[in-house]
C-alpha cells in the first residue's frame, strides 16, 4: 500500500503513528518553497506541520522543483511524506517517532509550470518565501533573464515572483513577502536581497517595484541545524516499510535535535508564526526569532559543517563510508575531537566564549555518534569546494591571525579534500576518483579543474593560489603549503600514517 491521502484510514503500523488532523488539507496555501530536499522536509516543513497539527500556524506550502519537470513521486502520495526522528535522548534512552507530515498541498515543476508558479503571487494568503538551494544557489548570474520562463538562477526565479506579486496587489505595502532562505551560507537573507535588486535594476524594472521591494518586503538571515541524511538505504528503507504498513518514497530520517535560527522583528515573528509551538531559546532549540542570529550561525557553520567538510573526504579515503563510522573508530573519533575543540573552536571569526563553543562542540560529538543516522559521507562532499571556502578559510585566517601558524590537523583535512579530487576518469563530462579499487562521483564544479591539474601533475600552490576557489591566496600563510604537502604524501602513503603524524 502506497502512502496517500486515500490509505490514510488503512495504515495500520507496528509502531505509534502521528497522523495528520484531516482538517489540515483544507488549509490555504501560504508558503512558496525553492527546493524539495530532505533538510527543507525534515527541518522546516516539519515545524509547518507541527503547528499547523496545533491550530496555529494555519498554511500549507507549494514547493518549487527548480530541476527536472517529474514531480510524480510527490504526486503519487499527495504531498505526504514520512518523518522518523530517532535518536538518544539525554538520559540515553532511544527515542523514535513517525510522523506523516501534511505541510506540502503542491509541487510544481519550474521548467513546465513556471505560469502555475506565478500565479502564486496572486494569492493574498501567500506571505512566505522560503528555499534551500545549496551554497551555490545565492549568487549574482551575470546571464540572467528575468523574462525567461523560468529564469535560470533562483535570485531570478524570486525576483520575477516578486515582480508579479507586485504587480497582482500595485504595490500594496501589505502585500510584502517574508523570505526566509535557508541556504548555508553566512549573511544568506542580506546577499539574497542584495541579489536581488541588483537583478531589478539590470531587468530595467520600474523605480517603484525597486522601493516595494526595499521597503516592504523582509529578507530574513537564517540558519538551520538538523542532520536529515539522504534516503535510507534500501534495508532501512525495507525494515520502516514494514514497520509502517505502507510504501513511501519520500521517507526522510531525521535526529532529535533542531534549531531554526531566523532574524527578524516583531513583523516577521507575527508571520512566522510556528515558532509558538517549538522554541526553547535557553537550549538552542526550535525555532528562535531574533534580531541577531549570528551566534547560533556561526557555532553551525563552524563547528558542525566546517568539522564535517574537513573530516568527509579524509574518512571516505580511509574506508569509511558514514559519519558515524568515524565516531566509532578510536583514531578519526580523536581527530575530529581534537580537530574540533583545539583549532576549530578557537578561531571562529566571532566573539565567542571557547568554553561555550566546546560545550556545543561536545554536543555535536554525541550527535555524530547517533547509531540510528546513516549520514553517508559522499553526500557532505557535494560541492567541496565552495563548502571548503564558506565553512573553512574564514577559521583558517583567523587561527593565523591568533597563531601565525600552520594548525596541523586543518591541513590534513585540507590534503584530503585534495586527494579526493583527484579524478582517474572521465565519463559524459562527469570525473570520478577511485577508492581501493572502487571508483566514487565527484560531485564538485572545480572537478574539470582538479582532473587537468592532477593529470600534469601541477604544483600544490597552484590550488592554494587559485583566488576564485578561496577568495584568496592561500599561500601567503606562512608553512600551510607546506603542511599540506607533507600530508598530501602521507595520504598517498596511507591514510593511517596521515592519522598518526596529524595525532603524534
Amino acid at each position: 500500500m502506497l502512502l496517500s491521502r486515500k490509505n490514510l484510514p488503512q495504515i495500520s503500523a507496528t509502531v505509534p503513528v502521528q497522523l495528520p488532523n484531516p482538517s489540515v488539507f483544507e488549509l490555504p496555501e501560504r508558503i512558496l518553497q525553492f527546493g524539495t530536499g530532505v533538510l527543507l522536509r525534515g527541518l522546516c516543513d516539519y515545524f509547518v506541520d507541527k503547528a499547523n497539527q496545533q491550530g496555529v500556524f494555519n498554511g500549507r506550502i507549494v514547493v518549487v522543483k527548480s530541476t527536472g519537470s517529474d514531480t510524480s513521486e510527490f504526486d503519487r502520495q499527495d504531498q505526504l511524506f514520512t518523518q522518523v526522528i530517532r535518536g538518544l535522548g539525554e538520559d540515553g534512552q532511544p527515542i523514535e517517532e513517525y510522523i506523516v507530515n501534511a505541510s506540502i498541498s503542491r509541487t510544481l515543476a519550474a521548467p513546465s509550470q513556471w505560469a502555475e508558479i506565478l500565479a502564486c503571487a496572486s494569492n493574498p494568503e501567500m506571505q512566505i518565501v522560503t528555499s534551500n538551494t545549496t551554497e551555490i544557489g545565492i549568487q549574482l548570474d551575470e546571464t540572467e533573464d528575468l523574462q525567461a520562463t523560468p529564469p535560470k538562477s533562483f535570485p531570478g526565479k524570486l525576483t520575477a515572483f516578486l515582480y508579479a506579486r507586485w504587480k497582482a496587489f500595485n504595490g500594496s505595502a501589505e502585500s510584502g513577502m517574508v523570505i526566509v532562505p535557508t541556504e548555508l551560507v553566512p549573511d544568506n537573507g542580506t546577499n539574497l536581497r542584495k541579489i536581488v535588486l541588483e537583478l531589478a535594476r539590470r531587468g530595467n524594472l520600474e523605480a517603484d517595484f525597486i522601493h516595494w521591494l526595499e521597503t516592504a518586503n523582509s529578507f530574513c538571515n537564517s540558519l538551520v541545524d538538523r542532520i536529515v541524511p539522504g534516503k535510507p538505504n534500501a534495508t532501512d528503507q525495507a525494515e520502516y516499510q514494514q514497520k509502517l504498513g505502507y510504501e513511501d518514497g519520500l521517507l526522510c530520517v531525521s535526529e532529535v535535535y533542531r534549531l531554526w535560527a531566523i532574524e527578524g522583528d516583531e513583523k516577521v515573528k507575527s508571520v512566522l508564526s510556528f515558532d509558538a509551538v517549538d522554541c526553547d531559546e535557553a537550549n538552542a532549540l526550535g525555532v528562535i526569532i531574533k534580531t541577531d542570529i549570528d551566534r547560533y550561525r556561526e557555532l553551525k557553520l563552524r563547528l558542525l559543517n566546517g568539522s564535517h567538510t574537513l573530516t568527509c573526504g579524509l574518512n571516505y579515503l580511509s574506508g569509511k563510508n558514514a559519519v558515524r563510522e568515524s565516531m566509532v573508530d578510536p583514531v578519526s573519533s580523536r581527530y575530529v575531537k581534537e580537530l574540533m575543540f583545539e583549532e576549530l573552536a578557537p578561531a571562529i571569526p566571532y566573539p565567542i566564549e571557547l568554553e561555550v563553543a566546546r560545550t556545543y562542540g561536545a554536543s555535536l560529538l554525541n550527535r555524530f555518534s547517533n547509531p540510528f543516522l546513516e549520514h553517508k559521507l559522499l553526500s557532505i562532499t557535494l560541492y567541496y569546494t565552495s563548502k571548503m571556502k564558506t565553512r573553512n578559510v574564514p577559521l583558517l585566517l583567523k587561527h593565523y591571525e591568533q597563531t601565525g601558524t600552520a594548525p596541523e590537523r586543518f591541513a590534513l583535512g585540507f590534503a584530503a579534500y585534495v586527494l579526493f579530487m583527484k579524478a582517474v576518469k572521465e565519463e559524459g563530462g562527469k570525473y570520478f576518483g577511485e577508492r581501493n579499487g572502487e571508483s566514487y562521483l565527484i560531485q564538485d564544479e572545480p572537478a574539470g579543474w582538479y582532473f587537468d591539474w592532477w593529470s600534469r601533475q601541477g604544483e600544490l600552490s597552484e590550488v592554494l593560489g587559485n583566488t576564485d576557489f578561496w577568495g584568496t591566496d592561500l599561500n601567503a600563510l606562512p608553512g600551510f603549503g607546506e603542511r599540506v604537502a607533507f600530508y598530501l604524501n602521507k595520504l598517498q602513503e596511507s591514510p593511517e600514517a596521515a592519522f598518526e603524524a596529524a595525532l603524534s
